[in-house]
């Protein structure tokens, strides 16, 4: 079975009236025998997949990196059932023993054919995803799960869901920790600076672009951007930097265009971290795409020159265009007014810098091989989960209620400071990361140390308050387990 990538690319030469109605870089799978239909029968297996894909856009995964993934779930699934004679529509009887034997060939076939528990979770999900779809258009009459009633609950309220027995048993979330502490936060920034651990020059380091290493890394740790999101950023999305330091954290509007799901939302960010992006704007980037003959890859497509740019729009191409209706891709060919890349990181020549992953992984390496053998490995998403676990502890602390107090006079934004001195964190942390429902951000959490945080809040508030006694606390901790020897 093929996969391929629909292109309208020269679609006038088809011989079709209408362009067609498939999105661009939509799969599409293909039989050996290349061909899509066998006459006036029911479809072909493939082609009922495609009509799958094809929805995908209008049924919650906007972004073509998922529905690769979708059609590469589906095209190894029904790769596997070939190989042993079943159809991908077959009786519920013969897709269970199939799954079974499918289950056991991720988990202890060849290794390059294992899955991951996780992995095999996404599986799954999809999969599922995929027969419910197909049993309620009549495609198929069975599937090959079955799923257990279970009910989520959050302040008073729940939903009705379904779990599919067929994943995978994981260990408890809070088994690895996936955020990074204060103190490994100030090495990982101090790295990404060419610096060691006292914030000396690191002699044994000789790297390029540190002051954009620095900016683009402390905005993703205090915005809580994707990685998508600050990579493809541009610089007139900026927010203004105030006139004055606050401690008040600032609005961050991240565009629909770079968001998952393509959802505007609005995040915060610190006032030191968006001063670093201003240096970085107004003098190591300007050197370094000024006059910049740069132009995007041929393999890219058409180059987007800019002009005319403004804080919410620029002329592209001599067309005025909104910033946020621009996808990465676009953004990525955009040829700024005075020459060079017009994402917000650029490289030596004026061309657009995304390999932030490498960036990280490099810095986190020589952290762990010179300073600290315990450091992590560090991604884009564990900075996402290191803001998020921050926030949280602010949030429940009252430090931004303190601030917000602290500015109440001041020609401070009136909305956020009722916001910070109202809403419940939760809340708040779910419009920072653009969950959909609060359940998802409750969800997410379970996965960080959230215990701990709301532990050293209560303790803390009540030692401040003189309403709790530590050492008398412990002592009494300590009996119960002294009580619990004496009945044993």
């Amino acid at each position: 079975m093929i996969l391929s990538f629909f292109s309208s690319r020269g679609w006038e030469s088809w011989d079709i009236e209408h362009r067609p109605l498939i999105p661009e870089r939509m799969p599409v799978l293909v039989d050996g025998d290349l061909c899509f239909e066998d006459g006036p029968a029911a479809p072909r297996p493939a082609a009922v997949v495609n009509r799958w894909l094809r929805e995908l856009p209008a049924s919650g995964a906007p972004a073509p990196s998922s529905w690769e993934n979708y059609a590469r779930v589906v095209k190894e699934w029904m790769e596997f059932l070939a190989e042993h004679g079943v159809g991908l529509f077959d009786s519920r009887v013969r897709l269970k023993a199939a799954l079974s034997r499918y289950a056991e060939h991720r988990a202890a076939g060849p290794l390059k054919a294992r899955f991951a528990a996780t992995t095999w979770g996404q599986h799954m999900s999809i999969l599922s995803l995929f027969y419910r779809w197909a049993m309620h258009e009549e495609y198929a009459t069975a599937e090959p799960f079955t799923y257990r009633a279970a009910r989520a609950l959050f302040a008073g309220t729940g939903r009705e869901g379904k779990v599919n027995l067929a994943v995978r048993r994981t260990p408890k979330p809070h088994v690895t920790i996936k955020y990074l502490e204060p103190d490994f936060t100030e090495l990982f920034r101090k790295g990404l600076r060419g610096l060691a651990p006292d914030s000396a020059q690191d002699t044994g380091f000789h790297g390029r672009e540190m002051t954009r290493n620095a900016a683009i890394g402390d905005l993703a740790l205090a915005t809580g951007l994707r990685l998508q999101e600050f990579t493809y950023l541009l610089p007139w999305e900026i927010p203004a930097l105030p006139p004055e330091p606050t401690t008040v954290p600032i609005p961050f509007p991240v565009p629909a265009g770079i968001t998952k799901g393509r959802k505007f939302r609005t995040t915060w960010v610190s006032y030191e971290a968006l001063a670093g992006v201003h240096d970085y704007l107004e003098l190591d980037r300007a050197a370094t795409a000024e006059g910049s003959g740069w132009r995007p890859p041929r393999r890219w497509g058409e180059p987007l020159t800019v002009t005319e740019p403004g804080v919410r729009s620029g002329r592209v191409n001599g067309v005025r265009r909104s910033w946020d209706s621009l996808s990465p891709a676009e953004r990525r060919r955009l040829i700024a007014p005075d020459g060079g890349s017009c994402l917000l990181a650029v490289k030596n020549g004026g061309g657009p810098f995304t390999a932030w992953a490498t960036v990280f992984e490099r810095t986190s390496d020589r952290i762990r091989a010179r300073f600290e053998p315990r450091f992590p490995h560090v991604h884009a998403h564990r900075l996402r989960h290191s803001f998020s676990i921050r926030t949280l502890e602010y949030l429940v602390t009252g430090h931004y209620r303190q601030a917000a107090k602290l500015v109440r006079d001041t020609d401070a934004d009136a909305a956020l400071v009722f916001y910070l001195s109202k809403a419940d964190p939760l809340l708040i942390l779910r419009d920072l990361l653009g969950h959909s429902t609060v359940l998802v951000t409750e969800k997410y959490l379970r996965r960080l140390d959230t215990t701990r945080i709301y532990r050293e809040a209560y303790e803390g508030a009540g030692a401040a308050a003189g309403l709790t006694n530590d050492t008398a606390a412990e002592q009494e901790a300590a009996a119960e387990f002294h009580d619990d020897r004496e009945d044993a």
